[in-house]
Parts: C-alpha cells; structure tokens; sequence
C-alpha cells in the first residue's frame, strides 16, 4: 500500500513539475487573439465565482432601483463599459473580441449574477482578463447604478425604455423572432 500512495505522489510531482517545465520554456502559448478552449473556460469562470462568492460582501444596493439612477446608468455603462462590453445601441463592441478570454456582450447578453456579485467585479476587476478595476476611478454610487442597471436589464421601468429607445435607437429588449408558420399545400 506504501509503494501505491508513493507512485501516487510521484506522478502528480512529475505532473506538477511537467506542467511548470512547459510554462517556463514557453511551449504554453499566450496569444491574446485566440478562441480559449472549453475546459479553459469552464475552469476560469468556475474559479471566478468561486473567488467572487468567498471575497465579495453579498451587499445590498444602496442605490434605489428609480428612473434616474436607471439612465445615469446607462450613461457610465456608455462611458465606461461600452468599448469593450458592447454599446447599448446593440452595435458591434471594438475590443471584445480582442481580449482572452473575449469580454461578455453585456448587453445582448445581460448577466444573470446578482448585484452584489455585479459590483463586486467593477470595483475589483478580474485578474488575468483585461477587466480592470474601478474602485479609483468610479464612485461607489456610480458603481451600484451600472450594476443596477445590468442586473434589470430585462426588466427596466416603462419611462427608461422609452428614453433607451429614444437614446440608442434600438429597444433594450432583444427582438424575438416569430416561429415559422407551417404552410398547407392542399
């Protein structure tokens, strides 16, 4: 049993030490302008969450959920995170696709994660993604209203779509398209 426990421990060093070795030398490519494969994906966003879960404050918004800090949102959103999280007139983002692993589309894909989770990444960023941090350049209000405004996304007040679809051109709620309808030939 001894003998099994030692190879055991020595094949995870040689492992270790194998993965380490490929790194130093350089055969572990670094190219930003690569499609990351799944299982790198999976095990970064897993992580992210886990560190976000264990470090970030489960805070309350203290921001009311009004009109206006709705549209002041939208304003820092198009400021701050539009170039590379995509503009809120649904048109392409300019970086997005630059970044490893590419920037989420946040507005054709709003995040599903709650506030505090959402805050917690402006004001602290995102190792090793280009997410920066913001928490010396926003203020804590400004931070709360962008999350506000990304965590309602899909459900913004009737006054704020209007002013949305007035501003961007578009509507903030995707356009759904119609099932097909099947066609009698008799």
């Amino acid at each position: 049993m001894g003998k099994f426990i030692l190879g055991v421990i020595i094949t995870l060093l040689v492992l270790i030490l194998g993965g380490l070795g490929m790194a130093m030398l350089g055969f572990i490519p670094t190219n930003a302008n690569a499609i990351p494969p799944r299982w790198e994906t999976r095990i970064a966003n897993t992580a992210v969450d886990a560190s976000m879960e264990r470090h970030a404050a489960h805070a309350i918004n203290p921001v009311p959920p009004n009109d206006q800090n709705y549209i002041d949102g939208m304003k820092l959103y198009t400021m701050n995170c539009a170039l590379c999280h995509g503009g809120l007139d649904r048109k392409p983002d300019s970086l997005s696709k630059s970044f490893y692993p590419p920037a989420p589309n946040l507005v054709a894909d709003p995040p599903d994660d709650p506030e505090w989770h959402i805050f917690y990444t402006i004001r602290t960023g995102v190792r090793y993604t280009g997410m920066p941090a913001w928490d010396k350049t926003l203020s804590e209000q400004d931070m709360w209203k962008i999350a506000s405004l990304l965590s309602h996304f899909d459900k913004l007040p009737p006054a704020v779509q209007d002013y949305y679809q007035k501003t961007f051109g578009v509507s903030p709620q995707p356009e759904t398209k119609e099932p097909l309808k099947k066609v009698d030939h008799d």
